[in-house]
């Protein structure tokens, strides 16, 4: 089994009731009562002739919202620029604007850890760290001096030379940071004048509805008459996401042209669970939420009720189920969630977030954070997964033709040892501090597995050289992602203490199809025959050779899928933490032997939708109330 643990450690005691959930996605939210809402857009509703309307959005934030919206249209846009005489003064100026924002953002985060903890605070330390960054205040100060230019302008020029580096950028994660660059600059820009720029809505119940929202604009929200907030773009993993989790504001991202489209004062019902955003609802429609909501209230007492319990089938096969992060923040929700440690710790945030990577004492710094705050829970942090257009200490001259079938991953770490190295080292450090493994990323053979452990042993006796302590039996696992490794897995896993199969990029290359590309995307199938049978092939390699295997791809989280995956002998399954929730109550409704037969049969089935449909029907018969 995955990092065994003592009983004490898998077994939490909690004396009295149990402390209010605070970041367990659609179940654990504090909601404001809905009557008077209702009551309101039912008024509406019985005398207008508009038509019921449905957009549908991407949900970031669960809970329902009934109340009208409030448009509100904001941008990045550029000052006034003129010229300067005075380039000290105009320096100057940029100071005070900085200080300004500094004690703005240190009110936000003092007013975020009293509602919802220091960990969810934590995301405006970044901003702060901005702020202090001598390299971007170099450059403005370098701007002003060479451009003769005032300092609004100036700082406006360098943040869109970072902004337009960053969204070239191919990882998702990365491009999302980018607003969190403009959040800061936004407030930096505004604080050039003394006028009150607080983000706000009426003093009436209301569903926002923007283009974008910053992070700090969601944390400065007044909570008392916002009933949830849509905007146009965004993601899962932004940080007005993960506040918006946070604070317990339903929200939806992805509503394209909702801004022009929608009028301000229009009665509607947000969907923070499936994303839709319901304009002029019928009666019936308002009934039928209401319903809706009282339904999710029971489920959510129900999955409070089993926050701490053991993750075990009703035949008494234990599965570990842990959460995937990349951002320290996240912390707090896996602690929250009863999660059972972090299976996949992305560092590729903190690794290329600025131009210069930090070094080994800021990496173990972090890592060292998050592993005691798991403690006695462990940590598995996955090294550097990205391609080397990434690298700010030295990006490629050219785009390569293919970046999918290029250098990144597993493949830049090996060809960069001193950079590798580096964070090696600060793994293993963290390593004395709480329980931590290492795992390593789009390996395609044997060669890279050795060659990355013989790196791990070098970095062991520098430390050891030097009087450092940590863990000389750390676990070492490798990432299964690609169709070679699978194929292998036999080899493999002699070399290893585990394997995480990543699905979503096993999924892409086995079936060439990016599930991204609109034209292709109804061939990304996570039942393909082809893609179960790999799995198969890596878990019954693990047994043979005494590893545990997990799965930390989107398939883990993926509750259709939970018998089919329990079924074909995964151990561990790593998920979003807002969806342990969800997967504990799965694993515990379920029989492992009936798991196993249904898979046996559906690794005999030719269709992918045949297979679905199998894992499904044995979902729908266990728990029906979480595939609403």
């Amino acid at each position: 089994m995955p990092f065994p643990t003592s009983s004490a450690g898998n077994s939490r005691k909690i004396d009295g009731p149990l402390p209010p959930l605070r970041l367990l996605a659609d179940f654990s939210f504090p909601r404001p009562p809905l009557s008077a809402s209702i009551a309101a857009v039912k008024e509406s509703a019985g005398h207008r002739t508009f038509q019921e309307r449905v957009l549908q959005g991407t949900p970031v934030s669960p809970g329902i919202g009934i109340a009208p919206v409030h448009v509100v249209a904001r941008g990045f846009s550029a000052p006034d620029v003129y010229e300067i005489d005075d380039v000290a003064a105009e320096k100057a100026r940029f100071g005070e604007a900085l200080e300004r924002t500094k004690v703005q953002l240190r009110e936000l985060q003092h007013r975020i850890e009293a509602i919802s903890g220091e960990e969810d605070s934590r995301i405006f330390e970044a901003h702060l760290m901005m702020l202090e960054d001598r390299t971007i205040v170099d450059r403005v100060h370098a701007t002003i001096e060479d451009r003769r230019q005032n300092a609004e302008y100036s700082l406006y020029a360098v943040a869109q030379n970072f902004l337009e580096a960053m969204r070239r950028v191919p990882d998702p994660y990365l491009r999302e940071r980018t607003a969190d660059i403009e959040d800061v600059c936004q407030r930096v820009l505004r604080n050039f004048s003394h006028e009150d720029h607080r983000f706000g809505g009426p003093d009436e119940q209301h569903i926002l509805v923007a283009y974008d929202l910053s992070p700090s604009d969601t944390a400065s929200m007044d909570r008392r008459h916002l009933r949830g907030f849509a905007t146009e773009i965004g993601s899962v993993n932004s940080h007005t996401a993960i506040l918006a989790r946070s604070l317990g504001i339903p929200a939806i991202v992805g509503l394209d042209g909702a801004v022009l489209a929608l009028r301000t004062l229009s009665p509607a019902i947000i969907d923070g669970y499936s994303g839709k955003l319901i304009i002029h609802p019928t009666a019936e429609t308002l009934d039928r939420y209401r319903r809706i909501q009282e339904e999710k209230e029971r489920v959510r007492h129900a999955l409070e009720a089993q926050r701490y319990e053991e993750s075990v089938t009703t035949d008494g096969r234990p599965i570990t189920l842990s959460a995937n992060i990349e951002l320290s923040e996240e912390i707090a929700f896996v602690k929250n969630s009863g999660a059972r440690g972090v299976g996949l710790y992305r560092t590729e945030f903190l690794l290329l977030r600025g131009e210069q990577m930090p070094d080994e004492e800021e990496q173990s710094a972090v890592y060292t954070r998050i592993a005691q705050a798991l403690s006695p829970d462990p940590l598995i942090i996955r090294t550097l997964d990205s391609g080397g257009d990434k690298l700010p200490v030295e990006p490629l001259t050219e785009p390569e033709p293919n970046p999918f079938l290029g250098w990144r991953g597993i493949r830049v770490s090996l060809d960069r040892p001193d950079m590798f190295k580096e964070q090696l080292r600060a793994v293993l450090r963290a390593s004395a501090h709480g329980r931590v493994a290492v795992m390593f990323p789009l390996v395609s053979g044997i060669r890279e597995v050795r060659r990355a452990k013989e790196l791990l042993k070098e970095s062991m006796d520098e430390l050891a050289k030097r009087n450092i302590p940590f863990d000389e039996r750390i676990e070492t696992g490798v990432m299964i992602e690609l169709p070679s490794a699978a194929i292998i897995a036999d080899l493999i896993a002699p070399e290893v203490d585990f394997f995480s199969i990543g699905t979503n990029d096993l999924i892409q290359y086995t079936v060439a199809a990016d599930r991204v590309n609109h034209r292709v995307a109804d061939l990304y199938r996570p039942t393909h025959p082809a893609v179960i049978r790999l799995i198969k092939r890596t878990i019954d390699a693990a047994i043979a050779n005494g590893i545990w295997t997990g799965v930390c791809g989107e398939m883990a989280g993926d509750i259709r899928l939970t018998p089919l995956l329990l079924g074909l002998g995964v151990e561990e399954l790593s998920v979003g933490p807002h969806q342990v929730p969800r997967v504990r109550r799965a694993i515990r409704t379920l029989s492992h032997a009936e798991c196993a037969a249904m898979a046996d049969e559906a690794l005999r089935t030719p269709l992918s939708v045949d297979t679905l449909e199998l894992t499904t029907s044995l979902a729908r018969k266990y728990y029906p109330e979480l595939l609403d």
